[in-house]
C-alpha cells in the first residue's frame, strides 16, 4: 500500500497515479521522476516520518504560482526532488537495495532446474532451465525476448506476455484482432513477432533498467563514448580482453566460455570428440558447420541422429545414444551433408565461430575433389579458319 505523507489516505500499489494526484490537488506537493525511484512505499514511509519531526518547507523547494497576481490567489507548491542532498541519498540507497535483490533473484533463475512452462506459440511443454523454452521461442518461432541471462522475473513475464495473446493483442503493435487466426497472421506478416521497446510495462523484466540510478536502458545504450576517452589519448590496448563466447554443448545446455572447455566437456561427459571425426572423415570447415547443425536439429527433436530412431525427452535420447554406442556413429554423409544444415540451428552458435579448416595449409590436399573440365579440341581445324586472330592479320597485310 502506498500512503500519503500528510493524511491517512491510501492506495494500492499499483495506482500510485491516484496518490499522486491527491498529494498535488490536496496538499500542493510533487515528488520529482516518480518513475525512477526503486521502492516508492519506503520513501514514502521515509519521507512520512520526517515530515512529522519538521516542516515541509525544510526538505521541499517552495514554488509560487500567480506571483503577479492578488495575494489571495497566490498559491505555494512544493517540489521533493534529488536536489536535497538527503533525497538523494535516500533514493540511491533504495536502489542498491533494489538491485542486490534483482541480482540475487537473477542467479536464483539461472540455477533453477524446476523451471516449468509451455510455449506461448506451440503449447510445447518444457521442464527444466529457462533457457530451454527461451532458446526455443528463439530457434523454432523467431521470437525473442532476449538472452536468459538479461532477463530477472521471467515467469512473470512470459505470463505477462501470454495473457496479452490471449486476449488477442499484438505483441508489438498492441492493436486487439477479432480472432487468433487473424492474430497470428497479423504478426507473421507485419514482423511483429517481438516486443514493443517503448513499452515501460517490460521494463522490470530487465535487469539492465536496475544498474544506474536515474537512468533508463535507453540512456545507458546510448550514452556517448566520447565521455570514455581518455584525455592522455593512450593508444595502449594491452589491457583490452574481449567479452568471452559462451559455448552450447551439442547434448545438453552445459555451457562454457571457452572452447578447450566445451569439447573437453563433450568429450569426457558425452564421449563425443569432434576433432577426430574431422581427422577421420577429413571435413573441410563447411562440412563441419554442416554436421555440427544437422547434430543440433536432430537431438532438439529428440531424434537419434546415428539410427534416426525417435524419443519422447531429452533425457530419453541421451540414455539411448550413450548405450548403443552411436555417440560417434554418424550416417551416410548424403543425410548430413545438405545446403539446409549451412544454417545454424541455434542463433549465435559460438561453436561454429571456431571450427577450423582441415586443410589449413595443405593447398593440395583436396585438389582431388575439383573437377577439372577439358577443353574440346573436336573441331580444332574449324576454331583455326573461324579465328578472329587469322581476319585480323589479313586486315594488317592488306593495310601494309
Amino acid at each position: 500500500m502506498l500512503v500519503c505523507l500528510f493524511c491517512p489516505e491510501s492506495v494500492p500499489l499499483q495506482q500510485k497515479d491516484i496518490l499522486l494526484k491527491h498529494l498535488l490537488l490536496e496538499h500542493k506537493l510533487v515528488i520529482a521522476d516518480v518513475r525512477l525511484i526503486a521502492d516508492l512505499p519506503k520513501y514514502l514511509s521515509y519521507w512520512r516520518s520526517r515530515f512529522l519531526e519538521q516542516p515541509v518547507t525544510e526538505f521541499c523547494s517552495v514554488i509560487k504560482t500567480n506571483s503577479n497576481g492578488p495575494i489571495e490567489k497566490q498559491e505555494n507548491y512544493f517540489l521533493l526532488c534529488d536536489v536535497l542532498p538527503e533525497d538523494l541519498i535516500l533514493r540511491e540507497r533504495l536502489q542498491q537495495k533494489r538491485l542486490e535483490e534483482v541480482l540475487e533473484q537473477q542467479q536464483l533463475e539461472r540455477e533453477d532446474n524446476s523451471f516449468h512452462h509451455s510455449c506461448m506459440f506451440c503449447s510445447e511443454e518444457f521442464t527444466g532451465n529457462r533457457s530451454s523454452l527461451l532458446n526455443h521461442m528463439a530457434r523454432e518461432h523467431s521470437f525473442s525476448i532476449g538472452l536468459p541471462d538479461n532477463i530477472v522475473y521471467c515467469k512473470e513475464f512470459l505470463e505477462t506476455l501470454q495473457s496479452k495473446l490471449d486476449e488477442l493483442q499484438c505483441l508489438y503493435c498492441e492493436k486487439t484482432f477479432r480472432d487468433k487466426t487473424t492474430l497470428r497472421d497479423h504478426m507473421r506478416k507485419k514482423s511483429h513477432r517481438r516486443i514493443n521497446a517503448n513499452n515501460r510495462e517490460y521494463d522490470r523484466f530487465y535487469v539492465i533498467n536496475y544498474l544506474e540510478l536515474g537512468k533508463t536502458w535507453e540512456e545507458v545504450q546510448s550514452e556517448d563514448d566520447g565521455e570514455l576517452v581518455d584525455d592522455g589519448h593512450n593508444d595502449d590496448w594491452s589491457d583490452w580482453r574481449a567479452h568471452p563466447m559462451s559455448a552450447v554443448c551439442l547434448f545438453c545446455h552445459h555451457q562454457s566460455e571457452t572452447m578447450d572447455l566445451i569439447y573437453t566437456h563433450m568429450k569426457e561427459s558425452h564421449g563425443f570428440d569432434l576433432h577426430q571425426l574431422r581427422t577421420e572423415l577429413d571435413l573441410r570447415f563447411y562440412q563441419q558447420v554442416k554436421l555440427v547443425n544437422f547434430i543440433r536439429r536432430q537431438i532438439h527433436q529428440n531424434h537419434c541422429y546415428g539410427c534416426q530412431q525417435k524419443f519422447d525427452s531429452r533425457e530419453g535420447i541421451l540414455s539411448h545414444i550413450q548405450t548403443e554406442d552411436h555417440v560417434m556413429m554418424l550416417p551416410d554423409a548424403s543425410a548430413w551433408d545438405q545446403p539446409q544444415y549451412y544454417f545454424p540451428t541455434y542463433e549465435n552458435d559460438a561453436l561454429l565461430c571456431t571450427l577450423s579448416d582441415s586443410d589449413d595449409g595443405c593447398e593440395d590436399s583436396h585438389s582431388k575433389d575439383v573437377p577439372v573440365i577439358a577443353e574440346d579440341v573436336s573441331e580444332l581445324r574449324t576454331l583455326k579458319q573461324t579465328s578472329i586472330l587469322k581476319q585480323l592479320l589479313k586486315n594488317r597485310n592488306s593495310c601494309s
